[in-house]
């Protein structure tokens, strides 16, 4: 297997720090718009991993690249601006695909999460490739639990809502989100959409449906509320339920800076003038925040991630469950030098990878994570040494 890592952030940084211990590849390229940070990003791990300079927002540039390096699989590790020209370039220099982000969504035009790459699926269908997508926490693991529970714990489903959640602080800062603040402001402002068996997909209100939500390892009690997020656009495909919802533990403070930004238009992605240069809004508030991939050291806590699942047992009886997965941010600083929330998100793909590499998933096609079979992916995490949990409710 050769990959093409693109994106050398908090995210890509970490899949290499997880991977440099794994020796089910022969060669990882990191690429980057920004050289020095793919280089940084390949120091100390060893002559598996070559740094290398991408235009993400060029399709002709994957493709190239892809050819260069004789590349099996990209794995997309930046925002989720980038996904079609990604996409598209890995299709185009015939390798597979992951990401951890899907399309974006317009709803002005009723274009939802990952429609763009659905649209394609039987071109990838076709040409016997795969495109596995929203492979990383939440999407990701989310969905491969949900998957779980239909086939292991459930014989009915009424509810499956993936719950996200933290206790974590951030020592010297009043503000300063764990995650791409970027992607952040894009799942948080736009409708969250839900899935219910009788009506399909809907949006609703952002920060809607608040709910009181119990998160284990003594992260405690977080106030959570609907985000648009991707397992609700990719759940439904593969596993019956009859509503499927994603809320994300955001807090007050949060949802009122995201409030506040979207009333002073510093959402916005399209570029306005400002002293002869332009420049996005959003891009603008970015770089003003600290960099997520630079916090581990202030970072205090745990986050959480995991799916609830309610309905009939295997044997008729009523269930609740919560399975989970919680990364101590002490932890994974002191085994990978990464902070927790990069940390999460990163191992999953790799994880994926290295299933693909074995042969224990495979398929073509335009794919969610729970169309394939969850315990492999479970117990190779575990391996990895980060176990999940599961808990009665």
């Amino acid at each position: 297997m050769r990959v093409l890592l693109v994106g050398a952030g908090g995210v890509g940084s970490a899949a290499v720090a997880i991977a440099a211990r794994r020796t089910f590849f022969e060669t990882i390229v990191v690429a980057d718009h920004d050289p020095v940070r793919a280089q940084r990003a390949v120091a100390g791990h060893g002559d598996r991993f070559v740094a290398a300079q991408v235009d993400a927002a060029s399709a002709d540039a994957i493709t190239a690249l892809c050819r260069e390096h004789r590349i099996t699989h990209v794995l997309n590790a930046v925002d989720p601006r980038f996904v079609m020209p990604i996409f598209n370039g890995a299709f185009t220099a015939g390798a597979d695909y992951l990401d951890m982000a899907m399309s974006l969504s317009r709803a002005e035009t009723g274009v939802k999460l990952g429609d763009e790459q659905f649209a394609l699926a039987d071109t990838w269908s076709a040409a016997r490739r795969l495109a596995l997508c929203g492979i990383g926490v939440e999407p990701g693991l989310s969905d491969v639990f949900a998957r779980y529970a239909a086939d292991e714990l459930f014989s009915e489903i009424d509810e499956i809502g993936v719950r996200d959640g933290a206790n974590l602080t951030v020592d010297g800062y009043d503000f300063a989100p764990s995650f791409s603040i970027w992607t952040t402001i894009e799942e948080c402002l736009n409708p969250p959409v839900v899935w219910e068996r009788d009506r399909g997909w809907f949006t609703t209100e952002p920060f809607s449906e608040p709910e009181v939500f119990h998160f284990p390892e003594g992260i405690g009690p977080v106030e959570c509320v609907n985000v648009e997020h991707e397992e609700v656009l990719l759940i439904p495909r593969w596993v019956k339920a009859r509503r499927v919802t994603f809320k994300y533990g955001l807090g007050d403070e949060f949802i009122e800076v995201l409030k506040t930004l979207h009333k002073l238009g510093l959402d916005a992605v399209s570029p306005v003038r400002v002293r002869g240069v332009d420049v996005s809004p959003r891009d603008v508030v970015a770089a003003s925040l600290p960099d997520p991939a630079t916090l581990g050291a202030r970072m205090r806590g745990k986050t959480c991630a995991g799916t609830w699942v309610r309905g009939l047992g295997p044997d008729g009886q009523p269930r609740e469950v919560y399975l989970y997965h919680v990364v101590d941010n002490e932890w994974s600083m002191r085994e990978y030098g990464h902070q927790a929330v990069v940390w999460q998100t990163a191992v999953n793909p790799v994880v994926a990878l290295e299933l693909l590499a074995t042969g224990a998933w495979a398929g073509v096609g335009v794919l969610g994570p729970e169309a394939l079979p969850p315990m492999p992916f479970l117990d190779l995490l575990t391996n990895y040494g980060s176990p999940w949990g599961l808990e009665e409710r």
